[in-house]
């Protein structure tokens, strides 16, 4: 029986690649990849070969042709070794790989982890943001009401945001983050990462927006935006008069309490303790 090797690939600088990546692509008998033909280059730059399956989850041909793809690597694991690589970067993470994965899992091959480039991570830490906690949303929808609607929804998560975007929808993203996400928010653009023509760029989502109208956006970006403040905390004063007013607006006791308490910053418990302690 085979392991099942997730290899992370570098998203640029070829240098970046490790040792163990070597070393598994080197002992692996077969390397299913996104793209053969980039992951051939790669192969060939550190002089190995290797058999190549095209292994990619969006396969323009049908599901027949995806699931002959996804019975090849698991037959292959029956024997031996298999290496899943992505175009670049870290496999599944907005590549792909979750299909096989689970697949793998099911019927018991080991699936092992090799860690290493990821543009995530690369973008997230050279951000200046914090990141202790983070919300990765990879791609935004295309659709201009579908990529609102995702920001939206993030708007009041106090985690920072990471996604990827493509030049030519940049412009129109930064566009929807200031309108759903607040202009004053910090952000970094982070463009061509480990690349020769790499750009970390760092402001607020309005100066962000405004930078890259003046220039033609060229590349490949990572986001991280700035998640929402914390809640200013109301005092007792304001949770008793927004109490009262929405109770004389007819609304029930637990939905007041509710709605002030997302207000406030206060516990939903504590304020609707107020109600009976007048």
């Amino acid at each position: 029986m085979g392991t099942l090797y997730l290899v992370a690939t570098p998203i640029g600088n070829l240098e970046d690649i490790t040792l163990r990546a070597l070393r598994v692509l080197r002992e692996c008998s077969l390397v299913a990849a996104e793209d053969t033909r980039t992951a051939g280059r790669l192969l060939a730059h550190f002089d190995i070969e290797k058999p190549l399956v095209s292994y990619h989850e969006h396969n323009a041909q049908g599901t027949r042709r995806k699931l002959a793809q996804l019975n090849r690597v698991l037959t292959a694991l029956e024997t031996g070794d298999v290496a899943l690589i992505s175009e670049a970067g870290t496999p599944l993470l907005s590549d792909p790989g979750y299909e096989l994965v689970q697949a793998a899992i099911a019927h018991d091959f080991p699936v092992v982890p090799i860690p290493g480039p990821s543009a995530l991570m690369a973008a997230l830490s050279v951000s200046g943001l914090p990141t202790d906690r983070f919300l990765y949303l990879g791609f935004l929808p295309r659709k201009a009401a579908e990529r609102r609607r995702t920001l939206a929804d993030v708007a009041e998560i106090r985690a920072t945001l990471v996604f990827f975007e493509s030049p030519h929808r940049l412009r129109a993203t930064l566009t929807d983050a200031v309108e759903f996400l607040g202009g004053d928010r910090r952000c970094a653009v982070c463009r061509e990462l480990t690349k020769l023509h790499e750009e970390i760029w760092r402001g607020t989502l309005t100066d962000a927006l405004a930078e890259w109208h003046n220039r033609e956006p060229r590349g490949e970006f990572t986001l991280v935006v700035e998640g929402a403040p914390e809640p200013t905390l109301w005092d007792e004063g304001q949770v008793r008069s927004a109490l009262a007013g929405l109770l004389a607006q007819g609304l029930s006791r637990s939905e007041a309490a509710r709605r002030v308490a997302k207000q406030s910053g206060w516990a939903k418990s504590d304020v609707y303790a107020l109600l009976h302690n007048k």
